[in-house]
């Protein structure tokens, strides 16, 4: 399925899913650095649990019934806004998961 856009270019809405695919490349290939920076790696601690918290909140999505008469809009740019209410949502002491893995983390290496 393809969306068209403006001036007729198709955008496919599998595009969230290869992104999704590569942010969590990402988290996994910092999270294997070695001489990693204690900043460094509390930024990726809170980067996995704003990714964690995200993943959550589309599953939780699925089970509200009637949910799949969805708003256009909201079904092209749900993602973005659930990747929104976890950065806020993870900003500060968050809850509590980045500063467990992290601890872990420093722990263990």
């Amino acid at each position: 399925m393809s969306i068209s856009i403006g001036s007729g270019a198709m955008y496919p809405i599998t595009a969230g899913i290869s992104n999704e695919k590569v942010k969590a490349e990402e988290l996994q290939e910092k999270l294997q650095m070695e001489n990693a920076s204690d900043e460094e790696l509390k930024e990726v601690c809170q980067s996995f649990e704003a990714y964690l918290l995200t993943q959550v909140m589309k599953e939780m999505e699925k089970t509200i019934p009637g949910s799949d008469d969805k708003d256009p809009y909201l079904e092209q740019f749900g993602d973005i806004l659930y990747e929104e209410y976890a950065k806020m949502a993870t900003q500060g002491e968050g809850l509590g998961i980045a500063q467990m893995l992290y601890e872990s983390m420093k722990r263990n290496s």
